[in-house]
């Protein structure tokens, strides 16, 4: 018991004001009786002793408690009582004091008045508090006593400022300041004030940090301020307070202004704080913060706080390599953890200030989102952000505003957020759920770089994240693929394509969410099934263990499913699965570091062999499964990622099944009928196989390049006329399988080496292209024939009509025409071979004049034009290999004879229309894989896989391959482009300049225009590729523009890129001089304009972009005979767009139009153009209108308005420039009356209102304070305006009068906004003491011409509504202002708007 009670006496001197009822609750036993025999009560005679006893305390020697035999408050009032009772006070209290200096002399007595009582009566009987007060404590509860003992205990404090603490941990310095707490009444708290911040100014500083903290409890509110300001002192004087005392100063009531000054000095020291203050410093400043300062300190604070720099690199590569382990959880030592913690701490503070302060969370906001570089971002940023969006669901939309705007602007980049979760990732985990809610937000969006954005977000969240959070990912992207959204359903899959690429060990334990996708394969596309295939079976079969059997077993089973239905939608899905699961289990695991598979064994190549072999059984009975099986096996063996035993499997039945089917000898009845469909398929998988067996040498198969191909006569000739339908769809069919065969033919053999087989596959193109001019003409005539499919992958045959069937027999019918034979002679295409080159062309997919142009040449055979770019779903896809055929120059082939010598050589290169043929599809294939989706937008109730018809090979790759392909093909491009310009050089040089000069109307110039647009339109879209804006592809544009600019000079090694960007553009702007179409041009000012964003400094070469406009559109183009105009509306909309939108004057440009141009036209002939600017027609010159209206309110409504703090010189020149906005409005509007046609007047009623509102909102305030001082000015802009909006007023009743539902929809709010400026103007000359110079007065409907609109009510109505008829006039009359005579001539003419017209009934 006894070394219970030491130890309840130890608890109560670390804690002397605490709970002291343990020591009380003891039953008083004998042992315990016996414990205190030795100590005796204290006996003496003085004062103190006796009145203490008197009022019911006992004192006790040694280390015993005094005793308390009364309630504390009885106490209290009884020794008050006698204290004042007493006959000698008030001198008694001197006595008493002096007795109690005299008893703590001695350290033990003084130690036991500082610690707590020992109550002496039953707990029952007390009613009191339930612990007992010290002394010390109770007597400074007595207001007579407590200034003397006050001052008593501060002059005894002193002796242990610098003692140790005691054997039994009691600090007495920290015990006497303990009294002071939470005192009931303090009689003088300035004098108590004064003395402890003394005693703090010489504490050490171990215990000035308990004094500090211990301020709020002991000092009033009325002494906060003079704390306050002793403390603020203190902090300039000793930094390492900092903590404490701003842990004191949130607790005190301040002075604003006394609390902004330590918040600034707080904040200049922040860069050298330690990391474990910063939680303390960080709270104090954001408490601090009222609404008006709240913006400009977290701005500050922004600066000043880096968090990157507070976690130390040790520290960081830990958490890195922590990232490595599944736990996490090795430790690297106290300091590491100790950071992390300060740092967690740290954002606590921040959660709960955004959390609960409206203001800051707003503030923060708006400092973040007004930093306007990227380089000037931290990633404390975007943890701020992600945090606020967390916490606070009212600005969730106002942040995710604030992010898509930043990363559109290229603030928030991909190395930003990287380094933002490597080192808050922590702080990031408890915020997980938000940050996967605006990943989910960000794919919904159509902008790439924020779907890339949200897709990054996943990412790093299942890679930063614990397992748990990893759920949620994938979760999440679950729930994306089974959304039914094309864009979120690919965009999801890339995400777990790439997880499970990177942590496949991490998804393998998510596995059971993905294969739940199992069950909405119904609703995906071919490539997002195949997709989801891989990454199931890489989850399946990358490690056996039992984990993945259930995985095995389910795709087993939806295969096998899938594969023994009839319908084709779903045998596609159970194709596409098997074979992409057949590849993940023949991968080819040579270069694995895994020990035992490094070669597939036999029972793992017995299962991929039966389970295709089981796809090829289930898909022969339908040759459009067949074809699609072939095309499939043929994309797992072009990935290259077979095992050679599979490889070699294949290869060796699929040539034997090839020969069998599709080679016979001349004449010999084939056995069984093999559909002509799966031709093309099946030797595009031979091709391939026989590719990877032989490292690319083809010499096997070389037999099929030029073999012949037996068809009927195809040159249709007077015979069109007379053919049954069944004929033609005959023919049509037969032209298709032959040219399927050819473009296939031309992917296999492209990129062999030797002369004779480049001589073969050139020829080969140029059969195509014959091939495709005479398909054109069967098809002008049976424009309801359906072909033969040739994309099996994609859901063609849903778009397939049902006569498909009968297309169908007509195929097998042709089957048993023609046979193809693998050796034979050279012999070529029989009809093929006749045709003359000048007659071979192909249609232009998307010219209108291409289409124009065959007609022509054609005669008047065709009944109409056709585009065989809406048949691209029945052609085979040319591969991106295929155009390495355009660096092909003369090629020298050799013709051999029976005996297989040299007969004769010829010598073959790529004509002009062969040329076209391949710059027209790569230039689609470059459109469809580098122009972002937002720009080509599906339109709606469009098939959403009709725009990836015929690319289905082409998105077996990224758009970083194609790209890459691409910039290998710029210097043969280069070549091509520089030969048309020098043709279209020559072709000027003869011609003398003339537009329309011989030659011109010729087809090898409209084939020669179509390349160099085809040229300009690839160019474009490969360096409009958002791709070269991400750092790993930086080395690709570089690449790019040294092609460019190497044509230019020799080669420079490491030029700058701001340099290659500009000898590039002077490279292209080099071509302006030769191009031959409206069209091209339009292309090559989109490419120059590309160039020119992607530079540092574009103004420079900003004004040679407006330079260039405006050179093509006061140039001449040519025109088709059958034309109306040269040069479509919304081309010529564009370009002079880009004009007015470069140039250095906007209203100069249109000024020049409007005033010199437009009345060259109107004095032309019926027919001519403008002189000045031919481009400008009668037919075109409604383009030319709305532009410049555009543009013209466009400039004028970012024209900031001024203010009256502005100097003379700005309103000067803002006055100047509206007095020219004002003039060309004026020159626009009057030519409505010499061009009336309603799209005319549309424009104007559109524009005008919104010119008139800009001039409300931002010329009007200039003109308010500007009218003293340029009243002449003033009222020259006011009259030329009153006249536009008088015109104006006419416009509107010429539309009521016409009754033009679509003129009449504007006049509301443009009457309503003339209103507003006739009360706007009134306002401007009360505002200058003016009024007398605005007058109302009755203005009359007019029409266009002027002439009074008279109808039925308007005389009677006239005087009734003569007020509301009413319209400001300018007056002349004086104006007497301040004495002056003034010329207020308001004329705020805006007579127009406020007028209720008389015929509005």
């Amino acid at each position: 018991m006894v070394s219970k009670r030491r130890l309840s006496k130890s608890e109560e001197k670390e804690s002397p004001t605490e709970d002291a009822s343990q020591a009380r609750k003891q039953p008083l036993s004998k042992k315990t009786k016996k414990s205190r025999v030795h100590s005796e009560v204290e006996e003496n005679d003085s004062v103190f002793v006796k009145l203490l006893k008197t009022s019911g305390i006992i004192l006790k020697t040694g280390e015993s408690q005094h005793q308390l035999a009364v309630d504390q408050i009885i106490f209290q009032k009884k020794l008050f009582q006698t204290l004042k009772k007493h006959p000698s006070y008030p001198k008694i209290i001197e006595e008493f004091i002096s007795g109690l200096e005299s008893y703590i002399e001695d350290q033990d007595s003084f130690r036991n008045c500082l610690v707590s009582c020992e109550r002496l009566q039953d707990e029952e009987a007390s009613m009191g508090t339930s612990y007992s007060k010290s002394l010390i404590k109770l007597l400074l509860g007595i207001d007579i006593l407590q200034p003397a003992i006050i001052k008593t205990l501060f002059e005894k404090l002193p002796e242990f400022l610098f003692e140790k603490v005691n054997t039994d941990g009691i600090s007495m310095p920290r015990l006497i300041i303990s009294q002071l707490k939470w005192l009931d009444r303090v009689v003088d708290g300035k004098d108590l004030t004064t003395k402890i911040m003394q005693l703090i100014s010489i504490a050490p500083v171990y215990l000035q940090h308990d004094f500090i903290t211990s301020l709020p409890e002991i000092v009033g509110d009325s002494q906060h301020a003079d704390v306050g300001k002793e403390l603020s002192d203190l902090l300039t004087e000793n930094t390492s307070l900092t903590v404490p005392i701003l842990d004191v100063l949130s607790s005190l009531r301040l002075d604003p202004k006394l609390v902004s000054e330590v918040r600034q000095l707080v904040m200049g020291k922040l860069s050298s704080v330690r990391l474990d203050d910063l939680p303390v410093i960080i709270k104090f400043i954001l408490h601090s913060v009222t609404t008006t300062d709240a913006l400009e300190v977290i701005s500050e604070l922004r600066e000043q706080l880096d968090l990157q720099h507070c976690v130390l690199p040790s520290q960081l590569q830990t958490s890195q390599s922590r990232l490595k382990s599944k736990g996490r959880r090795s430790s690297s030592g106290n300091q590491e953890n100790s950071g992390q913690d300060c740092v967690i701490l740290l954002f606590d503070v921040i959660k709960s200030a955004v959390r609960y302060e409206k203001t800051i969370s707003e503030a923060w906001i708006k400092a973040i989102e007004s930093t306007p570089s990227g380089s000037e971002h931290k990633i404390f940023d975007l943890t701020m952000l992600l945090i606020i969006y967390s916490t606070n669901t009212q600005t969730k939309k106002y942040i995710e505003r604030v992010l898509r705007n930043k990363i559109r602007s290229g603030c928030f980049q991909e190395q930003l957020l990287q380094s933002t979760f490597y080192v808050h990732y922590l702080v990031l985990k408890d915020v997980c759920p938000s940050i996967l809610s605006l990943a989910q937000s960000f794919l919904h969006s159509l902008d790439q770089s924020i779907i890339l954005f949200g897709s990054l977000l996943y990412k790093y969240a299942f890679k930063f994240f614990d397992t748990y959070c990893q759920q949620e990912v994938v979760g999440a992207l679950v729930t994306h693929i089974c959304s039914g959204n094309e864009a979120e359903v690919d965009t999801a899959l890339d995400i777990l394509l790439d997880l499970v690429v990177v942590n496949l060990s991490a998804m393998r334990l998510n596995a059971v969410f993905v294969k739940g996708i199992l069950d909405y394969l119904e609703n995906m596309s071919p490539q997002q099934i195949r997709k989801l295939f891989y990454i199931l079976s890489t989850l399946a079969f990358s490690k056996q263990h039992e984990a993945s059997s259930h995985i095995q077993d389910d795709m087993h089973l939806v295969i096998r499913k899938q594969l023994s239905s009839t319908i084709f939608k779903y045998k596609l899905i159970g194709i596409i699965g098997a074979v992409t699961m057949a590849g993940i289990m023949a991968a080819d695991r040579s270069s694995s570091l895994t020990q035992g598979r490094a070669a597939l064994s036999s029972e793992q190549c017995t299962q991929v062999t039966s389970l295709l072999q089981l796809v090829h059984s289930c898909s022969k009975q339908s040759p459009w499964a067949s074809a699609l099986y072939y095309d499939e096996f043929a994309n797992l063996i072009q990935g290259g990622k077979l095992a050679p035993k599979a490889l070699e499997w294949a290869g060796q039945t699929i040539f034997n099944d090839f020969q069998d089917a599709f080679v016979v000898d001349f004449c010999a009845v084939p056995e069984g009928l093999v559909s002509p469909l799966c031709l093309a398929p099946y030797f595009r998988l031979l091709r391939l196989c026989v590719e990877r067996q032989h490292n690319g040498n083809l010499e096997e198969i070389d037999g099929l390049l030029d073999c012949p191909v037996f068809l009927t006569d195809l040159e249709p000739g007077e015979r069109l006329e007379s053919m049954s339908v069944k004929e033609h769809s005959f023919l049509c069919s037969l032209i298709f399988l032959t040219l399927n065969w050819f473009r296939e033919v031309v992917n296999g053999f492209c990129q062999q080496k030797s002369p004779e087989m480049k001589g073969k596959v050139l020829t080969r193109l140029k059969h195509i292209v014959e091939l495709q001019r005479i398909l054109e003409k069967y098809l002008a005539d049976i424009p309801d024939y359906v072909p033969p499919p040739a994309n099996f992958d994609l859901e063609t045959l849903d778009i397939t009509p049902h006569t498909s069937t009968a297309v169908s027999a007509k195929i097998r019918k042709q089957g048993n025409i023609g046979g193809r034979k693998r050796k034979a002679d050279d012999s070529k295409t029989s009809s093929s071979d006749t045709l003359s080159k000048e007659d071979s062309s192909e249609c232009d997919p998307t010219s209108s004049d291409r289409s124009q142009l065959e007609k022509d040449f054609k005669g008047k055979e065709e009944k109409m034009s056709v585009s065989l770019q809406n048949y691209r779903a029945f052609f085979r896809e040319l591969d991106i290999e295929v155009f390495s055929i355009l660096h092909c120059g003369l090629v020298t082939k050799c013709i051999l004879d029976t005996e297989m010598h040299t007969e004769a050589t010829e010598v073959v290169q790529l004509q002009p229309p062969e040329l076209l043929f391949l710059l027209e599809d790569l230039s689609q294939k470059v459109e469809n894989m580098l122009t972002p989706s937002v720009a080509r937008r599906v339109p709606f109730l469009k098939s959403k896989g009709s725009r990836n018809i015929g690319f289905s090979h082409l998105h077996q790759r990224s758009a970083q391959e194609i790209a890459h392909s691409i910039v290998r093909l710029l210097t043969p491009m280069c070549n091509h482009l520089e030969n048309i310009h020098n043709y279209f050089q020559c072709l000027a040089a003869e011609n003398q300049g003339v537009v329309d000069g011989p030659g011109v109307k010729g087809q090898e110039y409209h084939i020669m225009s179509s390349c160099y647009q085809r040229l300009l339109q690839t160019f474009h879209g490969l360096f409009a590729w958002s791709g070269f804006f991400q750092p790993e592809n930086y080395n690709l544009l570089y690449s790019a523009l040294e092609v460019l600019t190497n044509r230019l000079k020799q080669r420079e090694p490491d030029q700058p890129l701001e340099e290659l960007l500009s000898q590039s553009f002077h490279y292209l702007q080099n071509f302006r001089h030769s191009i031959p179409s409206f069209h091209c041009a339009l292309y090559l000012i989109r490419l120059l304009m590309v160039l020119l964003e992607k530079s540092t400094a574009p103004t420079q070469n900003k004004e040679k972009i407006a330079s260039l406009a405006r050179q093509f559109l006061c140039r001449v183009w040519p025109r088709g005979e059958k034309e109306n105009s040269n040069i479509p509306n919304d081309q010529l909309h564009v370009l002079l767009s880009i004009y007015l939108e470069h140039t250095d004057s906007v209203l100069k440009a249109i000024e020049e139009i409007a005033g010199v141009g437009v009345p060259e036209l109107i004095n032309s002939p019926k027919d001519a153009s403008s002189s000045t600017f031919p481009t400008l027609t009668r037919h075109t010159f409604v383009i030319f209108f709305r532009v410049m209206m555009a543009e013209l309110e466009k400039t004028v409504k970012g024209l900031q308005a001024g203010t009256a703090a502005d100097s003379q010189q700005i309103h000067e020149e803002k006055l100047l420039y509206w007095n020219m906005a004002v003039r060309d409005f004026s020159i626009l509007i009057n030519l409505i009356k010499v061009f009336d046609s309603r799209p005319v007047l549309h424009v104007c009623l559109k524009y005008g209102r919104l010119f008139v509102e800009a001039f409300l909102k931002q010329c009007m305030p200039l003109l308010d304070f500007s009218f003293r001082k340029h009243r002449e000015d003033v009222l020259s802009l006011l009259e030329t305006f009153q006249l536009n909006t008088r015109l104006l007023h006419h416009l509107c009743g010429h539309s009521k009068i016409h009754q033009d539902t679509k003129l009449t929809k504007h006049v509301p709010l443009l009457k309503k906004t003339l209103e507003l400026l006739v009360c706007r103007v009134k306002a401007m000359l009360v505002l200058n003491n003016c009024r007398e110079a605005f007058w109302l007065g009755n203005l009359k409907n007019r029409d266009l011409q002027g002439e009074e609109i008279i109808s039925q009510n308007s005389q009677e109505s006239t005087a009734d509504e003569s007020g509301d008829d009413a319209s400001s006039q300018v007056s002349k009359s004086k104006a007497t202002e301040d004495g002056e005579d003034d010329e207020a001539s308001d004329g705020e003419k805006e007579q127009d708007s406020d007028e209720s017209d008389d015929d509005s009934d």
